[in-house]
Parts: structure tokens; C-alpha cells; sequence
């Protein structure tokens, strides 16, 4: 993946190789152990062919569970474990994720088999792209600004439909390293994908990607694919990899009003996201009680400040 200049549609991060792990920092396995990783991603790969074939005649339910399943071999034969927290919602919901490596394609398919947002480029990928295209990705052509109206409006169609649909609002993957806050994409979470959830009155599900590598029993940046990085390369730490685990931490659902900002709404995910106040986002937040069958203990509203703009309304 080549670094692209950093400007309002086209985000960069801040990360080089110096952001990956140096050498020996991470316990690899045997070479034979890496090859027959490779045979048995590339044979789930090939077995993409054939999902590609039945997902469209296949029930909502069982072409989601093929999906789920298809993602979730290949996950595991990368060599890759995946950890799940937290529970989805069951209606419809605008799924918005950190952006790490090419496997939290994956690593969402496995959790929620839902539509996704992602860039053309990855429509020209090997397999991949077809099983994309057959699951009903939202490409984004990156090189045309003016054709973000139109995807914004094929997101909030899937979610009219009844489908959920995941995104990558940071716009470009990053080391996501401990004290890396200086890598960054700058602007934080893009917020144009978050209208079409208050377009549609869809939740908002913020999720929380992180990779350890179990036998150092710390974070990793090993998965990610970033700077020069090529495919290939990457492909290459991550099948080396010992006991490389990757958690799906999920948020809980933000439930924006029909007049939401959708930049403080995409603040307010941000902050969910990483753990961290951003921009005032929450405290600014004007919340409102969601419609439950059990009385609900009263909560004091948060002191109100200030806001130039109008107010974020959620029900988290």
C-alpha cells in the first residue's frame, strides 16, 4: 500500500515501517507451519469461488451464515484467532470500525456479515473482490470527491432495505501501536458515511479492533498493512505470526435524531472507538432515554455547554 498525500477525501496516516515490529519482536513459527498456512488460505480462497456462486440464491439467513463462516475459516487459516465482546443489535445499523490490516475485512464478516464499504481497488482483488461484489459491497472510487453524495445515498439505501452496512471512517488503515496517537489519520472519523444513519434513523454500532499477539501477551502492530507496505508483505508477518489474535469489542449503539450533526455523531463514535474524549463530542451530547418496557431509573442531564451548531441528540 503506497502513502497517499493527505487531503479532505483522500486521509493519511502518520505511520512508516518504523511502526511496524522490529525484527525478533514477534515469536514466529516454523516455516513449514507458514506454508501450510498459505496452502490453507488460499484453499478458503478458492472456497470463496464457490460462496460467490450461492450467495445469491441463498435465504437472508443462510447467506449470512455462509459468509460468517467463510470469514471466519479464513481468519483461522491465516492463522489468525478471533475474539468477540459484546453483542449486535438485532434491527439494521451502521457499523463504523478502526482501520488496521486488510484482515478487519474479515474480522467484521465473521462478527456481522453485513454490506461493506471499501474502496474500487479492492474490486480488481483476486477472489475477494468477486465474493465483495457478490455480498454487496459499496465501492468507493477515492479519485472522484464529487461522487460521495452518491455513495452516502447507496449506504442509506442498504439500511432502508433492512441491511447493515460497516465502514472505515478513519479512511486509511494505521499501526493503531501503543502511544501512537501521532499516527493518527488526521480529521479523525470521516463524517459523511453518518448521515445516511440519520437519514434512515439507523443505530450507530461503533467497533473496537485490536491485535495481540498471545505469546508475548502484548498489542501487536504485526497485522498491519500500512506505508510501503505491499499485500504480499504483509501477508507474510501475518502467517509468520505465533498465537496472533484479533478482538472485536462492540460499543454500544448510538441512536441519532433525525436533526443530528452528523460530525458530532462521528465524533461521539471516535471517542467510543479509541477510548478517548474527542473534541467534546460526548459532553456536548444532548441524550434522550430510549423507549424501554421496564421503568428506567432517571439519569441527571449533563451540565450544557456551549455548542456553535446544532446539538448532537443521541440515546447511547
Amino acid at each position: 500500500m503506497t502513502a497517499v498525500p493527505r487531503d479532505l477525501w483522500r486521509p493519511s496516516s502518520g505511520c512508516g515501517d518504523d511502526c511496524l515490529p522490529a525484527a525478533g519482536e514477534v515469536p514466529t513459527v516454523p516455516m513449514a507451519r507458514r506454508v501450510l498456512r498459505l496452502v490453507a488460505a488460499f484453499g478458503m480462497l478458492l472456497t470463496g469461488i464457490a460462496v460467490v456462486v450461492l450467495l445469491p440464491v441463498l435465504p437472508s439467513r443462510e447467506r449470512q451464515a455462509l459468509v460468517r463462516g467463510w470469514a471466519r475459516g479464513t481468519a483461522r487459516a491465516f492463522g489468525v484467532r478471533l475474539v468477540v465482546r459484546g453483542r449486535l443489535p438485532r434491527r439494521r445499523a451502521l457499523l463504523v470500525a478502526n482501520h488496521v490490516s486488510w484482515l478487519d475485512i474479515l474480522a467484521v464478516l465473521a462478527v456481522a456479515p453485513t454490506r461493506m464499504v471499501a474502496k474500487r481497488e479492492i474490486r480488481s482483488w483476486p477472489v475477494v473482490g468477486l465474493l465483495a461484489a457478490a455480498a454487496g459491497t459499496v465501492f468507493v472510487d477515492r479519485s472522484r470527491p464529487l461522487a460521495l453524495p452518491s455513495t452516502v445515498g447507496r449506504v442509506a439505501d442498504a439500511l432502508r432495505a433492512g441491511r447493515s452496512v460497516a465502514v472505515f471512517p478513519e479512511g486509511t488503515t494505521w499501526c493503531a501501536g501503543n502511544d501512537a496517537t501521532d499516527c493518527r489519520p488526521g480529521g479523525g472519523f470521516r463524517p459523511a458515511t453518518f448521515q445516511a444513519a440519520i437519514d434512515t434513523g439507523s443505530p450507530v454500532v461503533p467497533l473496537r479492533l485490536t491485535y495481540r499477539c498471545e505469546a508475548i501477551g502484548s498489542t501487536t502492530t504485526a497485522a498491519a498493512f500500512l506505508g510501503a507496505d505491499t499485500l504480499l508483505r504483509s501477508v507474510a508477518r501475518v502467517v509468520a505470526a505465533r498465537e496472533l489474535v484479533v478482538s472485536v469489542t462492540i460499543a454500544g449503539a448510538l441512536h441519532p435524531a433525525r436533526d443530528a450533526d452528523r460530525r458530532l455523531l462521528a465524533r461521539a463514535a471516535e471517542s467510543a472507538v479509541h477510548l478517548v474524549p474527542a473534541a467534546g463530542a460526548v459532553a456536548r451530547a444532548r441524550l434522550r432515554p430510549v423507549p424501554t418496557v421496564t421503568p428506567a431509573v432517571a439519569v441527571p442531564p449533563p451540565v450544557p455547554t456551549p455548542v456553535a451548531g446544532r446539538e448532537l441528540d443521541l440515546a447511547a
